[in-house]
């Protein structure tokens, strides 16, 4: 049996950009994945377009965000909830944004590889799958007067390929590493350990995510040589810079206490060496 892959993405007017997202999945040659927005209290235009998409294809639907989850991480956790669901449960959670796409027609079908193949070998208990699968995701310059014209930027990557243990997993994020959240695919055993965003994170609660489950024994990730999805370089955390900084600082207190400022300067250094880096 092939594994099911949900993904979450939270809207809120953003329907000029969906169409670009949705067409990458409709290109993916594996084709086992669900698609669910989570709508914010968007406009007529953007639920009408919300309708007509989740009409003309099966695989995608919509609810409307909850007024209590406040916020995108709020819309997120209700993600983490649908993927939960007894009736229909998802094997794998991936959280997008409206203004992310599939970097190529195959990448589905090679990130879900190296799990159909533990299947096929015996495999077939969630519990053997690696709790998270990260891959890589590229940032991409989109043009202002069409969505389809965008230049590739810096990759957004989190360790070489293969299985880490642990205590690999929580030295990578100690040394400033992080998976970067829209190409990380959430498995059962992640979502049994930790299944919610923290409260108090308005742009860096995926940072938070990444360094709680690190606490847990057991943890297994595999990283794969992979470049799932092109995310826009424009988006509102990177418009927050010292809200941003403030929650950074934050989340590494909460994990590592005192030495907090050794990965938040290692995080920012590894930033800068591969931005000065491209402009040589």
């Amino acid at each position: 049996m092939s594994c099911s892959l949900l993904i979450v993405v939270p809207t809120l007017n953003s329907h000029k950009l969906l169409p670009r997202l949705l067409t990458s999945l409709q290109q993916q040659s594996w084709p086992h994945w669900q698609l669910l927005f989570i709508d914010g209290p968007s406009g007529p235009e953007h639920r009408q377009w919300l309708h007509q998409c989740c009409a003309a294809e099966p695989r995608c639907r919509w609810i409307a965000q909850d007024p209590c989850k406040q916020g995108i991480f709020g819309a997120m956790n209700q993600g983490f909830a649908a993927a939960a669901d007894p009736v229909s449960p998802a094997d794998w959670l991936l959280f997008w944004g409206s203004d992310d796409w599939a970097a190529s027609p195959t990448v589905l079908a090679e990130a879900m590889a190296g799990l159909e193949a533990a299947e096929a070998s015996g495999a077939e208990l969630a519990e053997e799958w690696p709790d998270l699968l990260v891959c890589s995701g590229r940032y991409a310059h989109t043009s202002q007067t069409n969505t389809a014209q965008s230049s590739l930027g810096r990759i957004a990557a989190f360790q070489p390929p293969g299985l880490l243990t642990r205590a690999a997993y929580r030295r990578a994020l100690l040394l400033g590493s992080t998976p970067p959240h829209q190409a990380t695919l959430f498995g059962p055993g992640a979502r049994r350990r930790l299944a919610h965003y923290a409260p108090g994170f308005r742009l860096s609660a995926d940072l938070d995510y990444f360094l709680q489950l690190s606490s847990h024994l057991g943890l297994r990730v595999q990283c794969l040589d992979r470049e799932l999805v092109h995310m826009d370089a424009g988006g509102i955390s990177g418009q927050q810079t010292r809200r941003r900084l403030q929650e950074v600082r934050h989340a590494y207190r909460r994990a590592f206490g005192w030495i907090w400022w050794f990965p938040f300067l290692s995080r920012y250094s590894r930033r800068l060496a591969t931005r000065l880096g491209r402009n040589r």
